[in-house]
């Protein structure tokens, strides 16, 4: 199968002006992921004083998001990112900033006033970063000169 084949984006081919688009979000996800990744991990207890969080919660995320940011690098890094995955980590996206959101509203974080600022920042910026990747991928599928 081909990067261009049908089975990877419908009947349509990749429209190349929103390809490398599409890869440079995918990039900068990973990039961004991984470094809260590293943070999380390394900084845990420092973090965890600093947001009000438990370390052990920002042990857990960091884990979490070291792999999930190999895997989102690793589909940023293909000719062609495959659609599903791409959609998968669209929709992960604006999962993580759903929870980011339903923690505060339902209390069940009780951060201090730095985690007050940086969870939803966190989840603004994931958010965004989703809605750009899900326009690329559209303009993706929908191939060079359709509208």
């Amino acid at each position: 199968m081909s990067a261009t084949s049908p089975e990877t984006f419908g009947t349509t081919r990749p429209a190349r002006s929103a390809l490398p688009l599409l890869r440079r979000l995918l990039a900068l996800d990973a990039a961004v992921t991984a470094t809260n990744a590293v943070a999380y991990l390394a900084l845990s207890g420092l973090l965890g004083r600093l947001l009000g969080v438990d370390d052990g919660l920002l042990l857990g995320t960091g884990a979490f998001l070291l792999l999930y940011g190999a895997g989102v690098g690793l589909l940023a890094s293909r000719p062609v990112p495959p659609a599903p995955w791409v959609r998968v980590v669209v929709e992960g996206n604006l999962l993580w900033a759903l929870a980011g959101a339903a923690v505060l509203v339902l209390g069940v974080l009780e951060p201090s006033a730095a985690g007050w600022v940086w969870i939803p920042l966190q989840a603004a910026v994931v958010a965004a970063l989703a809605v750009a990747q899900h326009l690329a991928l559209r303009a993706v599928l929908r191939g060079p000169g359709r509208s």
